[in-house]
């Protein structure tokens, strides 16, 4: 498994950059084929196709996908666990690919969305086999090195910030498929459709705050689990 598993890496996250690259070639042909002003404004289609976790989780995943498979490769002739630097990220977008999947196909995936707005084979690779792939990851990847569990705390870096931008920059877009005075990325973040307006979406976020935590927990527990423990180097 060590000798073919970095192309397994670097065939998943070719698979998700072609995914990104086709929904993005979407929503940009959409945007030119708009007969409203805001429906066709390139920079705002293109700021909100970049704004969603799913499409910000995916690029991330593929970049660290091809690094790690690039150190394995790279080092190829060792059994070295792969470095500190690489585990924490390869946890992180581990984490962020799993509660993907999970939010999608528990609160998405029969959510209605116009005829032409998503490519399908797009948003299963997307949604369904990147982050399949990366609970794969978890459990069978080699070279995994066992962390402290500090490392919880900056799996939810990004997601705390993606939130916190999310709900600031809503207000200030003009939905391009809608016209609305707002956009929202996921119905759930939506304090304008949500029953309990703020306080409903606050539910939401705490839910999926609690996923990514939890998530995150399973994945450094099974890395401590599979992984090596470095040890210490005496002067």
């Amino acid at each position: 498994m060590t000798t073919w598993w970095p192309y397994l890496r670097i065939a998943a996250a070719l698979l998700a950059l072609a995914a990104v690259i086709a929904q993005l070639n979407r929503s940009v042909q959409n945007a030119l084929d708009a007969t409203t002003e805001w429906g066709g404004h390139l920079p705002t289609v293109a700021a909100n196709f970049l704004s969603f976790f799913t499409i910000e989780s995916n690029i991330l995943a593929a970049i660290v996908l091809l690094i790690a498979a690039i150190w394995a490769l790279r080092h190829r002739r060792t059994t070295d666990a792969e470095p500190r630097w690489l585990a924490v990220l390869l946890v992180c977008v581990s984490t962020y690919m799993i509660v993907t999947g999970i939010v999608y196909n528990t609160l998405l995936r029969n959510v209605e969305l116009p005829q032409g707005v998503t490519v399908p084979w797009s948003n299963e690779v997307l949604h369904v086999v990147i982050p399949l792939f990366l609970l794969a990851d978890v459990l069978l990847a080699p070279r995994r090195r066992a962390l402290g569990w500090s490392t919880i705390a900056v799996t939810a870096i990004f997601p705390l910030v993606w939130a916190v931008y999310t709900l600031i920059r809503a207000n200030l877009i003009i939905a391009p498929a809608t016209g609305e005075p707002y956009w929202y990325p996921y119905p759930f973040l939506n304090p304008y459709s949500v029953p309990g307006g703020y306080l409903g979406v606050s539910g939401y976020i705490v839910g999926i705050a609690i996923a990514i935590v939890g998530v995150a927990a399973l994945v450094v527990w099974i890395g401590r689990r599979r992984g090596a423990v470095p040890r210490p180097v005496l002067s």
